[in-house]
This record gives structure tokens, sequence and C-alpha cells, in this order.
């Protein structure tokens, strides 16, 4: 059976996984049949478009950024080799595997019981993030029992963690009533509110680094695309400096450079279209809820649920590939100054877009701010990636493909390298029953503040997202959907 789930994920795809669900759940919503179509077409072709360009985009990019790693002669134990080593070791461990069916059937009763808002079901795919940390805890600790109660309350938390931030992203990304709950990228809304208060006493609120600030002082020299041209030409210059007297240099250089500006106008495009598959489904939502209830009553209504979907969703937008992109060279001078770091992020720096994505929406598109907190926490993540890389290393060398050629420890930047995540880890491998039950008891806590204060956090979000911009209560222009998304 276990099998069977597997290959029917992986042989279809989110591209026609996700469609279905949404298909059925807009019917289940008293959705028209024909809306409920058009909303599943909306999704895959979404999807789909997502996985051309960044499919395109990660070759290019992939190489531009090992180029740039290895010109600075930075020769650190701990090999970052990409997440994809992990979810391929998900996929082939035996209790990874269990807990993707496990996750399936606790998401689905979880939402039923109105546990959580979030149907995570939707973004099947990305379980795989629970999945990788279950079987690097069962290499460590040899106890199944003890590996799925690991992946279960990392699954807990992450539902918590995204529908607090579900509001200030589906408003800020502008898909309605949607956000992203992967396990590796939602933790960054901690970091987020934790650091908020401190930027804005240093003034990085006031700071206006933003897109649409860019394009405003700037002119064209602010658009999107040509942003994304400058950038690549500065990153693929510095990764190719001691080869500039080539011709391929200036080839790799100039490919990048209109790559990332490809990026960055063709995605909010493909946003545009994705979003409309959750248009007649937020309708049937406020449908569903009293007619006497206004726009903002109803964002803030107790019965609002959200689809999980795939963060690649966001990695496009201008905000979010701008900032992920200059983290790149700075996440590499900081692995290399950082006292006592063993870790050498490489392969997933091209994902800094997809980890960002909450700096982004809880700053309104705030540059800066997200820079800052994405400097400070993945600083964190580079030390709690080290004790946990034997770990690692054996899980995939067990599960998952072969180690790369001389590399004797490796790791995930992109999935390994979570402060919040490694704590809950390290608490269950060291089967202390104190360390466990805090975390236990923490999220008990963070459940039942969600539960009885969602309305609360979610205002309090909003008001800490105005000050980023300079103007409390200024309307935010949207990225994608000026019409249909609320602000």
């Amino acid at each position: 059976m276990l099998e069977v789930i597997n290959n029917i994920q992986a042989t279809f795809g989110a591209a026609i996984v996700v469609p279905i669900m949404i298909f059925i759940v807009a019917l289940i919503m008293k959705v028209k049949v024909n809306k409920a179509m058009m909303s599943a077409f909306y999704a895959g072709i979404g999807l789909t478009g997502f996985g051309w360009v960044i499919g395109s985009f990660l070759p290019t990019a992939t190489s531009v950024i090992s180029k740039l790693v290895d010109s600075t002669g930075i020769n650190l134990p701990i090999f970052d080799n990409g997440w994809q080593a992990g979810s391929v070791a998900a996929f082939g461990s035996t209790v990874g595997l269990a807990f993707f069916v496990i996750a399936l059937i606790l998401q689905v009763v979880l939402f039923t019981f109105k546990i959580t808002k979030i149907f995570a079901p939707a973004n099947l795919w990305n379980n795989f993030g629970f999945m990788i940390w279950g079987s690097v805890a069962y290499v460590a600790t040899g106890s199944w029992w003890l590996s799925i109660a690991l992946m279960t309350f990392m699954l807990l938390y992450s539902l918590v963690i995204s529908e607090m931030l579900a509001d200030s992203w589906s408003a800020y990304y502008g898909v309605p009533n949607a956000t992203i709950n992967s396990l590796h990228n939602t933790e960054m809304f901690i970091p987020a509110i934790i650091l908020d208060p401190i930027w804005n006493l240093l003034g990085v609120n006031k700071v206006k680094m933003t897109p649409e600030a860019f394009k405003k002082k700037l002119g064209v020299f602010g658009e999107p695309a040509t942003l994304g041209a400058l950038l690549g030409f500065i990153i693929g210059f510095l990764a190719n400096i001691k080869e500039l007297n080539q011709l391929s240099a200036w080839g790799s250089i100039l490919n990048f450079s209109i790559s990332l500006a490809a990026v960055m106008t063709i995605f909010p495009l493909i946003t545009g279209v994705f979003a409309k598959a959750f248009v007649p489904l937020a309708e049937a939502m406020k449908i569903e809820e009293s007619d006497e209830l206004d726009e903002t009553e109803s964002r803030f209504s107790p019965k609002r649920w959200f689809i999980g979907v795939d963060d690649g969703v966001g990695f496009g937008e201008p905000a979010t590939i701008i900032a992920g992109t200059i983290l790149i060279p700075i996440m590499v001078i900081i692995a290399f100054i950082l006292p006592g770091n063993r870790t050498m992020p490489v392969v997933d720096l091209i994902a800094l877009p997809f980890m960002i994505q909450p700096f982004i929406a809880l700053s309104r598109g705030n540059m800066l701010k997200a820079i800052l907190n994405g400097m400070v926490w993945f600083s964190l993540g580079l030390y709690i990636a080290s004790p946990i890389a034997e770990w690692y290393t054996q899980a995939v060398a067990q599960y998952g493909p072969a180690l790369p050629t001389g590399v004797v420890l490796i790791t995930s930047f992109n999935l390994i390298a979570r402060p919040l995540n490694g704590l809950i880890f390290l608490a269950f491998v060291s089967q202390n029953p104190l360390f466990i039950g805090a975390v236990v008891i923490i999220y008990l806590a963070s459940l039942v503040l969600l539960r009885t204060k969602r309305a609360s956090i979610w205002k309090y979000l909003i008001a800490m997202a105005d000050k980023n911009t300079g103007y409390v209560n200024e309307s935010h222009d949207k990225i994608f959907l000026n019409s249909e998304s609320e602000e």
C-alpha cells in the first residue's frame, strides 16, 4: 500500500494531484461543476508553469552559484549537496514511507475535526520534509516509534505555524485562501516576529526597500525585469571573476542575467493564473458565512480555512527573488567567517527565495528586513546543521543516492539548517522525557493560543506589516492580483 501511494504521487505529480483535490473540495463546497473544473485547470496550468520556469532556471543558477562558492576557495568539512538527496532518502526509508501515509491520514483527520484550518493534503509532496527528519532520527536512535513521534510533532508544529502565517502570505502573494505549509520553510515565521521589534528600533522599517519603491524612484531601472538583469549580472560576474578573459565566462554571466530577469517577469503572470484556481473557493467560503459579515469580518472569521500550496508559488515574486538572490553571496561569506561553523552552503543556496517567503510576507516586501532576518536565522541554521550532519550523511548513504566523490559529510541547507526543527529533532533523539515533554507542552500552548486568539494574531501581524511601509493603513498594491486580492 505504501509503495502504491508513493507511485501514484510520483507518477502523476503535483500538477495532476492538486487539481483533482481542488476539484473535489470545490464540489464539496457546492461550487458549480463548470467553475470547479476551471479551478482545477487553472491550478494544473499554474503548477505546470511554475515547474517549467523553475526547472529551466535552477540548472543555470546552480551552475553559477557553484562557481561563486568555488571562486572563494572556502573548504569546510560539511558539504551542502541539496534537498533533492534528502527527498530521495525520505521516500527510500521504510519509516519515512510509512509516515507518508500516516501524515496524509493525520492531515485529513485534523482538518475534518477543525484542529487545523489548513488543508495540507493538497500539498502532499512536501510531506517529505517530515519524512527526512524521521529517517535521520531512525538512523540516530534505531527506534521506529520515536521517529514516528518526531515526525508527528513536526507536522503538528508546521500546521500551527502555517495557519498563523496564512493570512499574511495569502494577502501578500495574492493567492486567495492559500498558504505555504512545508515544514522547512514555514519556521521562518518565528524569527520574523521575534526580530521585527529590534529592526524597527533600528529604523529598518522606515527603509522603503521594496519593488514598488524601486519602480517609483528608479523608473525603468526599478522594474523587476531590469533589477533581475542587473542583479543576475553582478552575481554572474562575481562567480566568473577568475575567468573573465574567456568568452564562456561572459556567456555564463549574460545567460544568468537574462534568466533571472525572465523569472521575475514571467512568474507573476503564472501566479495570476494559479490564483484564479482559488477564487471560486474563496467566494464559496463567503457564501457559507452570514450575509451580514462585511469583508473585514469575513477575513477574520474563525470559519476561514486555507489550502496548502507549494512554496514554488512565491519563488519568482520580485521582492522574494531579489532578496533571496542577494542573500546568496552573503551566506557564503557568513559561512566562511562564522566562528566554529563547519557547514558550507552550496547547492541549496538557490532555494533561498523559497526559504524567505515568511520574511517577505510579514514585512510587506521589505527586502532589507528579509535579508537581515535571513542573515541571523540561517547563520544559526549553519550551527544546528553541524551536529546533525553525521546522522544525515548516514541516512542519505543508506536510503538515498550515492554520495558525491570525495565528500565525507553532507547536509541540506534547505532541509536541515533549521534552528527550530533541529531543536525538536535533538529533543527527541536525546530520548530525554523532559526535553520531549517540553516540545509537547509548547505545541499544546501554541495550539490553544491559535484556536482562541487567531484573529488577534492576524491583526497584530497586519499592524506589524503596516509599519514597514512607513504609512499605517496605506493600501498595498498587490503584485499579482490587484483586483481580486484583499487587504
